[in-house]
């Protein structure tokens, strides 16, 4: 067997029994949703959105979304194939690529993606600067003619990994408070002046969820 091939073994293992792990302690936990009407009326309804997301945030909003169609971006990064692994588990399908790797092809694909489905981004990612909206997020919903919907989750009852995102994992049992905004329309003619504006007003309503998350 191949170096390349064991690695690629040995990642699906870890991810296998990290998303079996991972699954069994969400399940415990419960889910009180705020502005699910921004949902319902959005992918709810089957209309193509994307939804934004803060990298630290990633876990408990991706399973609260398991199995319902949604597509997500993940990093072509080596810690990107054990998030991708999890995800796949809860019926997601990946997109690989970011701003730094892979980017213009992934682009091109979200574009594709998303006239027909809802994906989840997360604009930090897939290493920062932590909480900070980059435009890649901004360039993908202006092509595709989809808003944004801001969307954050929080617990007091949690660990934290001081890794650049601060990832946040819910302890068993725990009441997580998730948190829809209103859709962010970006205008089809809007300039890179204009589209980084755009970019300040998704980061300053994903902070805003965030703390209300975190508050609850």
């Amino acid at each position: 067997m191949s170096p390349i091939a064991g690695d690629a073994i040995r990642r699906r293992i870890i991810s296998g029994a990290g998303g079996a792990l991972l699954t069994n302690l969400l399940r415990t936990a419960r889910f009180e949703v705020s502005g699910r009407q921004y949902y319902e009326e959005s992918w709810g309804a089957r209309k193509p959105v994307i939804f934004a997301l803060w990298h630290g945030r990633l876990l408990p909003c991706s399973f609260f979304h398991r199995n319902e169609g949604l597509a997500t971006l993940i990093s072509q990064h080596r810690d990107g194939d054990y998030i991708a692994g999890v995800v796949q588990g809860w019926g997601y399908r990946t997109i690989r690529g970011s701003s730094s790797r892979g980017g213009s092809a992934a682009l091109r694909e979200i574009v594709r993606t998303v006239k027909r489905t809802a994906i989840a981004i997360t604009p930090d990612g897939p290493r920062g600067p932590r909480e900070k909206v980059k435009l890649g997020t901004l360039f993908a919903a202006q092509l595709g003619k989809v808003p944004i919907i801001p969307v954050s989750a929080g617990t007091p009852r949690a660990w934290w990994f001081e890794g650049w995102d601060r990832f946040m994992v819910p302890k068993p049992f725990a009441r997580i408070k998730l948190i829809y905004g209103a859709p962010i329309e970006i205008p089809r003619k809007a300039d890179q002046d204009e589209l980084a504006n755009y970019a300040d007003l998704v980061e300053r309503e994903l902070n805003k969820l965030t703390r209300l998350a975190d508050e609850g």
